[in-house]
Order: structure tokens, then C-alpha cells, then sequence
């Protein structure tokens, strides 16, 4: 088993009704954890002291958010990023934002205080945020204040990143510290946002090899996802040798999702938390902190995360979705849900070109090794 964090606080990080980053996923999600029997009994952490905000964030940033939240008008808000399309200005912002940190802090702290191996934090995953800058649907870096945290503590993090976008706020975070591996697993920054996480951005002065992104090809599978995977993160870790492991579980690399082109299905993600699992087990005695993160398509993430829920939590994982979960949010989730928890397998057709993204797939990841292997060895 393993300790989950929630609470009721978390729907208060709401963008709007249009926007897509909405607290009703995490309401779907709870439901039918709730609806598959499992004991969802969540720890409901404390909100981020403003100080443990600014153990990442620049004080002139959160001063702003501080102001925004209160309805003060702010003319240089768009210079941190503050009432844009991606992130829009909303009452309660900041304290909003610091319940989600303060959820993933706190699973770092258990981790900490060894009085866990496992924690789920369901909520946060906020990578895109930078020291001074909101960006991606984040005001807050929860990831980056929990791995400092760990830091402080003496800890050598490695931090996974599996969510469709590359997580560009957490390694230029750290992009220095030689305490803490970036690895990266996202569809390729010429084709989507945010543009970045190339295989020449390795870290910098005696962090150079600590920043590993594998930048894939639209409408890579799981095979092409999962051959990328081992031949990067175990040798990765091999090498680094961390003391825990921080996992972004962002659901929106599924073929399904509206924000990108990676063709993931619900099989391979099990198969993804299955083998982080055994990687900690290997190379950090257990030790791992998972959050949730983008993932867009209402049909998805409930399903997608419940699996991670199930898989972390050792719970058996039914074949059919409830009967009584389905009735409830069928006006959210369309037809495209079916009734069964996992993909069908006819739902996503084999894509043409697949042995050319093949190709190309293989030789990013070669190229990145021949890269990283002189700095590593």
C-alpha cells in the first residue's frame, strides 16, 4: 500500500469553465476510485507556506500572484506570465496553488521521515512553472519545491517526467544542481509546446549529463515508447544512484488526448507504473513520489490515473468501468468511453509510417547516449 494526498481544497485551482486544465477531472477520477471499492482514505496535507514557495519562486512573482489573488490590478502581469489564455487571473489563485504544492511537499516529507516508500499525491504535477513565471496551466513548480526539499535533506532525486509535454520548468530549475536528474520522456519540442527538451539541453558546469530528455516522434506507440524507456532510464539511474524518485504521471500522452500527438493507450501506462515501481524498488529501496499533471480528455484521464491509483495501491484492476460511475458522468465522457476500464485494442489504429518514426525514434535515443555516455562513464 501506499499514502495517497487529497483534499477538497484542490477544485479551488480552477481556470474557468472553457479552460481545459479543470478541476473536474480529479472530481471524476475521486468517484470512480470510489466506485471500483478501493479505500480511498487520502492524507489532506497543509497548504505551502509562503516561505516554501520562495525556496523556488522569486519574491516579485508571488508578491504578484499574491495581488492578482486579492483583485488588485497588476499592469505588469503579463510579464509573469499572469492573465494569459494558458493562465488566466482568478479569485483565490494563490492559496489555490499553494494547497497543491503543499500536497506534493508533504508526500516528500513522508518519504523523508520514512514513515512511507509509496505516496500518490492526486493532484499537482505543475512542471511548466519557471523561478518568475507562470506558464502551461502552472503558477506554482510543486515538483521543484518537494525535490528542493529533498535536496536540503541530503537526498540525490531523480526526477521522471511522463507527461506528453517536456518538463521545462523543472529541469531549468535545476539545470546546475548536481543533485538532481531530469530525465524526460515528451512528443518533440518542434511539433508542441513548449518547445524545448532536445538532446543537446544535458545540464550545465558540473550537472552537464543530468538533464536527459528523449524528444519523440508524433504518433509514437507503445512499442517505440517502451524501447526509448530501457534503454535510457535504467542506465540513467544505474549511474546516478538517487535516494528517491519523483514521478510526474501526466496522462495526456494517450492517443486520445486533444493536446498532442503521442499514441500511448491505457495498456501501456500500466505497463509504465508497473516498471517505475520495480525501479525504485531497484535503485531507491522503494522510495517514490508520485503527482498527476496535463492529461485532457475527460474519457482518459479518469481511467488513465485510476490505473495508477490501482498499480501503486497493489489493488487488482477490474476489466469493467461501474455501471453506476458511467450513468453519472455520461454527459462528460461521450460514447468514446465504452464500458471496459483498459482501451479496446482495435480503438487506435496503426498509424502509416511507422517504421520511419521507428527510425527517427532510434536515432534520437543513440544519439543522446553517444552524448551522454563520456560524461556519465
Amino acid at each position: 500500500m501506499a499514502a495517497l494526498i487529497y483534499r477538497p481544497e484542490y477544485a479551488g485551482y480552477d481556470f474557468g469553465p472553457e479552460h481545459p486544465f479543470t478541476p473536474a477531472r480529479l472530481a471524476m477520477l475521486l468517484d470512480l476510485l470510489q466506485s471500483l471499492g478501493g479505500p480511498v482514505s487520502p492524507i489532506a496535507a497543509p497548504a505551502a507556506t509562503r516561505e516554501e514557495i520562495l525556496s523556488i519562486h522569486d519574491e516579485a512573482y508571488v508578491a504578484t500572484v499574491e495581488a492578482l489573488d486579492r483583485g488588485e490590478a497588476r499592469p505588469e502581469a503579463d510579464q509573469f506570465g499572469l492573465g494569459t489564455p494558458d493562465n488566466p487571473i482568478f479569485p483565490g489563485m494563490d492559496r489555490a496553488a499553494r494547497w497543491l504544492v503543499g500536497g506534493t511537499l508533504h508526500g516528500a516529507r513522508l518519504l523523508m521521515a520514512a514513515s512511507e516508500r509509496r505516496v500518490l499525491q492526486l493532484g499537482g504535477g505543475l512542471h511548466h512553472a519557471q523561478r518568475g513565471r507562470a506558464e502551461g496551466f502552472c503558477l506554482y513548480n510543486d515538483l521543484a519545491v518537494a525535490i528542493q526539499a529533498l535536496v536540503d535533506h541530503g537526498y540525490r532525486v531523480a526526477y521522471l517526467d511522463i507527461d506528453l509535454h517536456h518538463g521545462d520548468g523543472v529541469q531549468n530549475l535545476f539545470y546546475d544542481n548536481e543533485r538532481v536528474l531530469t530525465l524526460s520522456f515528451h512528443e518533440s519540442g518542434h511539433y508542441l509546446y513548449p518547445g524545448t527538451g532536445h538532446i543537446q539541453e544535458l545540464g550545465g558546469g558540473t550537472a552537464r549529463g543530468l538533464s536527459v530528455n528523449v524528444p519523440l516522434e508524433p504518433f509514437t506507440g507503445a512499442e517505440d515508447y517502451l524501447e526509448a524507456f530501457e534503454a535510457v532510464v535504467p542506465r540513467a539511474l544505474d549511474w546516478f544512484s538517487p535516494h528517491v524518485l519523483v514521478v510526474q504521471a501526466g496522462a495526456d500522452a494517450h492517443f486520445d488526448d486533444p493536446l498532442g500527438d503521442l499514441a500511448l493507450t491505457t495498456q501501456t501506462f500500466q505497463t509504465l507504473y508497473r516498471r517505475i515501481l520495480e525501479l525504485a524498488d531497484t535503485h531507491t529501496q522503494g522510495r517514490v513520489l508520485f503527482t498527476l499533471g496535463g492529461g485532457y480528455e475527460a474519457q482518459v484521464v479518469a481511467r488513465v490515473w485510476a490505473l495508477l491509483y490501482l498499480t501503486v495501491m497493489e489493488l487488482p484492476v477490474p476489466q469493467k468501468l461501474p455501471p453506476d460511475w458511467l450513468e453519472r458522468w455520461r454527459t462528460v465522457l461521450g460514447p468514446a468511453v465504452g464500458q471496459n476500464l483498459h482501451d479496446s485494442e482495435q480503438t487506435f489504429p496503426e498509424l502509416g509510417g511507422r517504421e520511419a518514426r521507428t527510425r527517427r525514434n532510434r536515432d534520437v535515443v543513440a544519439r543522446l547516449l553517444d552524448s551522454l555516455c563520456p560524461l556519465w562513464f
